[in-house]
């Protein structure tokens, strides 16, 4: 091997075997040479004629080009220390095989490529302390197969998403690495990087992508799990279908399954009674129907018939559970309607409790406040109200009402951080997030939603959104902001004439349907993406 010099001499000292060397009493008449390009390639030819050297120590270069030592591939020790170079460009150090230790200290380098390293696979010790480095790319070391030691101190790293995947690599790598110091941004300045508690936070966010359409209109969508498998209920009232879909786990997609015909339906909704399916489908004309799933016909089929004289004009289903029983009401919008209460039986389902006529109800959501059962019902003639269970007369009371909300359409049930919250669709003027604050509930936040038909509040794990849908305009997603505690704007989404949106997982994929009263069914897939890629 050669012989180590100081990160300041500026000499050059090659170990030849095979050469003899001039003894240094002798070597009074010696100039010595500067190390450049030139004198690298000429030398082999001139010095003597079994040139093999196996150490280039110190030698002074203005850059650091591609394959620039390739013609001594035998060099086994290579210090490039104290120049004043920026950049190390990729293959700088193609064709050194042999190659063991590489040491770039104090130079002045700000950017390193990708792939400067490439092939130096019998590397066992890298240095690049003392540069102006703030970031390395990705993967950079991912050939250094040998390396033991690694060297990185004062360098002036930012630790933001674009050091996560040095971070993961440290964590990983069994290679004896020095301390990374931060310099960057504030919140982890003078921090080392192996002491970054994570960087999922900061590094990813998330997007909706279109997964599948469907080339139908449609204007609600239901899903429901029976068996480990997947499935989705659309209406189509202008189709007269209630098409069931189901996940297909080869495909990766959603894919027909059964088809339900009836006359204008605007709703279908599965209800699971141990391992029995039913599906109510509300019609406009005809009457609403209940099916249930046939296994030896593989196919629903129907079960019972809902009232005609008590459902006139449905528009929204909700299921809900009290003491192990199960109900579901029917929201009736006409204006002799009569919004009503089923109960299962063991044998079917009857009426259990007419709620109120002359309303014209557009929606019904079963929501638990403070351990009770209430149900609140929006329409276009009164406020929402909301109806208490009482457990003495096992029916709903009226309780109070939502003041100041005229005209709201639907709303919605939802809880972030054990709080209870809701959202209040409303056609004209701004529609609202509304907080339980264990007396009332209390404003959030306005949002502007001319001609608003549905705000549906959906999450995937750990990420909370609302979706506003639109006649007049783009469709607008918004994510709730933990520091500012307010649904902020985060995607628009093109969905013509949009009734309803619907979250649905499988296959730890979460998929979110879109129906369209006047164009195609979507399905955005959501998605994380990495902002350290």
């Amino acid at each position: 091997p050669g012989v180590w010099g100081s990160g300041s001499h500026r000499g050059l000292l090659l170990t030849i075997p095979g050469c003899r060397m001039t003894p240094m009493s002798q070597a009074k008449a010696l100039r010595p040479a500067p190390l450049t390009q030139h004198f690298l390639k000429e030398t082999k030819a001139t010095f003597c004629s079994s040139f093999v050297p196996r150490s280039l120590v110190n030698g002074t270069f203005l850059e650091i080009k591609d394959r620039m030592f390739s013609h001594l591939p035998s060099l086994q020790l290579l210090l490039l220390n104290s120049n004043s170079f920026t950049v190390i460009r990729d293959d700088a150090f193609a064709g050194l095989f042999h190659l063991e230790y590489l040491f770039i200290e104090g130079n002045k380098i700000e950017t390193i490529s990708r792939n400067a390293f490439r092939g130096l696979r019998d590397l066992t010790h890298l240095s690049l302390a003392n540069n102006h480095i703030k970031a390395l790319p990705r993967d950079v070391f991912s050939d250094l197969d040998s390396l033991i030691e690694l060297d990185l101190r004062g360098n002036k790293f930012e630790c933001d998403c674009k050091a996560k995947w040095l971070y993961l690599w440290l964590k990983m790598t069994n290679s004896t690495v020095s301390d990374v110091l931060c310099i960057g941004p504030p919140e982890y300045q003078e921090k080392k990087l192996n002491d970054v508690t994570s960087f999922d936070y900061e590094c990813t966010t998330t997007d909706f992508v279109v997964h599948q359409t469907l080339p139908y209109q449609s204007v609600s969508v239901d899903t429901f799990s029976s068996k480990n498998d997947v499935y989705v209920a659309i209406a189509q009232p202008s189709m007269e279908n209630c098409m069931v879909l189901e996940w297909d786990h080869i495909e990766m997609n959603f894919r027909s399954y059964d088809n339900i015909t009836g006359q204008s339906i605007v709703g279908c909704k599965a209800i699971l009674i141990d391992d029995q399916v039913f599906v109510v489908v509300a019609q406009l004309f005809g009457g609403s129907h209940i099916y249930k799933y046939d296994e030896s016909w593989t196919k629903f089929v129907k079960f019972q018939d809902v009232e005609v004289s008590r459902i006139s004009k449905p528009n929204d289903i909700e299921l809900f559970q009290i003491d192990d029983e199960k109900f579901f009401v029917i929201a009736d919008s006409s204006k002799a309607g009569l919004s009503t209460v089923y109960k299962w039986n063991s044998k079917g389902f009857y009426s259990y409790q007419s709620l109120h006529e002359w309303f014209r109800d557009t929606d019904a959501e079963f929501v638990d406040i403070d351990g009770k059962s209430h149900l609140i019902l929006s329409s276009r003639s009164q406020v929402p109200i909301i109806l208490q269970w009482n457990k003495s007369s096992k029916k709903f009371v009226p309780h109070s009402d939502i003041p100041n909300m005229e005209d709201v359409l639907a709303v919605k049930s939802f809880r972030m951080q054990s709080s209870l919250y809701l959202s209040l669709t409303r056609f004209i003027g701004d529609s609202r997030v509304m907080r339980w604050n264990n007396k009332q509930f209390v404003e959030v936040q306005a949002l502007p939603s001319r001609g608003a038909m549905t705000l549906q509040p959906f999450s995937f794990k750990d990420n909370h959104y609302l979706a506003l849908g639109s006649d007049y305009t783009f469709s607008q997603i918004y994510q709730w902001d933990k520091e500012k505690q307010l649904f902020v704007k985060f995607k628009e989404i093109y969905v013509q004439a949009p009734r309803s949106f619907t979250a649905v997982s499988t296959d730890r994929r979460d998929f979110f349907f879109a129906s369209s009263f006047k164009g195609k069914t979507k399905i955005f897939e959501h998605i994380i993406v990495d902002l350290s890629l």
